[in-house]
């Protein structure tokens, strides 16, 4: 694995699955949603957007985590491997709200600079309706990939994630 590709829903806990994978390959993370936004959540053009995510794939290795299905297309055919963090939307959903609550109007670790936390109902909408939406879409499109010989991993079960980490040894760069 060079190049590993961590999506799922919001709240799904991507970015922490692809710390603890970079703990134990030593592989540097671009955490998407840093890149995206800035300052006060601002929003990049759609065009730049393309850019940054086209310069990002470009790399030579990194673990990537982030939805952005509009940007799937850049990224899946950089990507050794995909996996699909499918939870559950209630799980999300809490998530989203202790996370809500413990950051609140402070900027969380693993967020955009600038991007102090919030209450917003629209995001919490987005997690609510997911799986709902946009969950069958991907897992479309994962099986096409996989039918290509890409190396998919669809990840349900706490025990699945154990299991996946499992199989690296902590990298000697953070021991």
């Amino acid at each position: 694995m060079k190049r590993v590709l961590i999506i799922g829903g919001s709240c799904s806990g991507k970015s922490t699955l692809a710390r603890q994978l970079a703990d134990r390959t030593g592989l540097p993370v671009i955490h998407l949603d840093q890149k995206y936004f800035g300052p006060e959540w601002k929003e990049p053009k759609r065009a730049d957007w393309a850019d940054t995510v086209t310069k990002l794939a470009a790399r030579e290795s990194w673990i990537m985590d982030g939805n952005f299905s509009g940007t799937f297309s850049l990224r899946i055919p950089r990507a050794d491997t995909v996996v699909f963090l499918d939870q559950p939307t209630w799980r999300c959903l809490w998530r989203a709200v202790l996370r809500t609550v413990r950051y609140y109007n402070k900027v969380r670790p693993g967020s955009a600079p600038g991007c102090r936390e919030r209450f917003d109902l629209d995001f919490m909408h987005h997690v609510a309706v997911y799986n709902i939406t946009r969950r069958s879409g991907i897992l479309a499109r994962l099986a096409e990939q996989q039918a290509l010989g890409k190396t998919i991993l669809h990840v349900s079960k706490r025990k699945d994630i154990e299991a996946l980490l499992a199989t690296f040894p902590l990298s000697s760069k953070t021991q």
